[in-house]
This record gives structure tokens, C-alpha cells and sequence, in this order.
């Protein structure tokens, strides 16, 4: 029971048709009759189990996030393969077949593309039943209305993801931030190839735990799920202690040299 693609791929209200459909989206969300989660937390991928100290997203809760799709996508995809919905909120350039890329269960997937000035009103409705929704605010929202909004948040235990804009800036009252830098795309020769994934930094800061955190991922990785990648360090390192004379294979037994062990 509820709306997703199987029902209603996309909501799109356009021109003075919006308010119609922000009506609408609230009749088909009052049948789904979620009640209150009563999880202290929304899981995440293990890959980023090391940027936060809950290990997950706080239920109830607003993070800051940078305005990446591959972001967005890799923060919804455990949630999703738990069974739990999930809503996207003015991410027009957001599509099913990278959702889909990232292991997210497209059927518990509600689109909103394009919901012009009536975000908040479709935010708000939707976090009465989706437990994790992802927004991108297309104007700065009032502090009365964003009151409101984390008043709802902690009484049914949604927790939104808010892209930062020039429009918005960082979210009021935001419990953390997740910001992903350095981003090089896989896949592109010069002026040529096919784009397979990308690896990027995701830095992560909560206001419990004020030192940033960071983990090198590849998006999406070999198996569809975020993939954390080796550091750089460390390869350099095995790569010098594979070439050292002592760990060749064609070294014979008992020619080893004798090592000195520090107490």
C-alpha cells in the first residue's frame, strides 16, 4: 500500500496546477498510514560507518549534504534495501536507472521533481509517512516554517537530507553535515569512454561529534553498493614491502634475513 513507481512514477506540479497536486500527493499519503518509527537510528552504508559516531542517521533529524546526486543516492541506498521508503524532492536531474545503480528498491521510491515554490509544503507532507527524504530547497525557507518542520521530523521520526544552494545555504538547526570533495569521474579517456562510477572524499561533522571525519568511496562501487577504498598510503606501503628481496617469491626458504624484534 502506498504511492512509488509502480503507482505514480513522478509528482511534477507545474504552474497553478501545484497546488492541486500537493493536495493530491497528501490524499495519497494519508493512506499509507505510517505510524511513528520507533528506530533510534537509519542505517547506512558500512562503507561510511566511520563519518559518524551513531553509525547511522538520527531519526528525526536534519543533515546538511552537498548537492550530489551520487551523494544522495549512496546515503538513501541501505535505508532502502531495509524495506523503509524514501522520497526525493526537487532533484529533477536525479534518475531511476542511477537509483537503481546504487541498490535503492525502486517500488519504495517517491520522485518529486520539479515542485517549484511548494517544496516545504511537499517536504512536510511527505515526512508524515517516509521515514528518509531527500530535498533540495529551492528558496530560503522562513525560521518559523523550518520550526515547524523539525517539529514534525521529531514527532515521526523522519529524518530529510538538505542539499545546500546558493538560494538556501546550510539547513537551520541541521544536526550534522555531509559534504563529498574531490570527486574524479572513472571511465573518461580524453574526450572519449564511458562513465563507470566515480571516487570521491565524504567528510562528515555532527554536532556530538564536531571533528570532521573522512572515507575515500567509490560511487557507485563494483557490486552496485558504496565500495571504500584502500588509502593511499597503505598501497604504497605493501607495494614497497612486496619489492623488498626478503618477500619475493623466488627467494628460497631460509634465506630470509634475520630480523630484529623491539620489545
Amino acid at each position: 500500500m502506498g504511492i512509488g513507481l509502480d503507482a505514480m512514477s513522478t509528482i511534477s506540479p507545474a504552474g497553478d496546477d501545484r497546488a492541486g497536486e500537493v493536495l493530491r500527493l497528501r490524499r495519497e499519503i494519508s493512506r499509507m498510514q505510517r505510524r511513528r518509527s520507533d528506530l533510534p537510528l537509519l542505517p547506512l552504508d558500512p562503507a561510511f560507518s566511520s563519518l559518524l559516531p551513531e553509525q547511522g542517521l538520527q531519526t528525526g533529524a536534519a543533515y546538511t549534504v552537498s548537492p550530489s546526486p551520487s551523494l544522495v543516492l549512496a546515503l538513501l541506498a541501505a535505508a532502502s534495501r531495509k524495506g523503509l521508503w524514501c522520497a526525493v524532492v526537487g532533484m529533477p536531474t536525479l534518475g531511476v536507472e542511477a537509483a537503481a545503480a546504487f541498490g535503492i528498491e525502486l517500488p519504495r521510491l517517491i520522485l518529486v521533481p520539479d515542485p517549484g515554490d511548494r517544496w516545504l509544503a511537499v517536504t512536510s507532507a511527505l515526512a508524515e509517512v517516509v521515514p528518509l527524504i531527500a530535498v533540495h530547497p529551492g528558496s530560503r525557507a522562513r525560521d518559523a516554517d523550518v520550526s515547524r518542520l523539525s517539529a514534525r521530523l521529531r514527532d515521526r521520526g523522519t529524518t530529510i537530507l538538505v542539499t545546500e544552494s546558493p538560494a538556501s545555504g546550510v539547513w537551520p538547526q541541521s544536526e550534522g553535515t555531509i559534504r563529498l570533495h574531490d570527486q574524479q569521474w572513472l571511465g573518461i579517456g580524453e574526450g572519449w569512454g564511458l562513465i563507470e562510477g566515480s571516487t570521491a572524499t565524504v567528510t562528515a561533522k555532527t554536532r556530538q561529534s564536531p571533528t570532521s571525519s573522512s572515507v575515500r568511496v567509490r560511487l557507485p562501487g563494483s557490486q552496485g553498493a558504496v565500495e571504500e577504498l584502500v588509502h593511499e598510503e597503505t598501497v604504497e606501503t605493501m607495494a614497497e614491502l612486496t619489492a623488498l628481496p626478503a618477500l619475493r617469491d623466488d627467494d628460497a626458504p631460509g634465506e630470509y634475513p634475520r630480523w630484529a624484534v623491539a620489545g
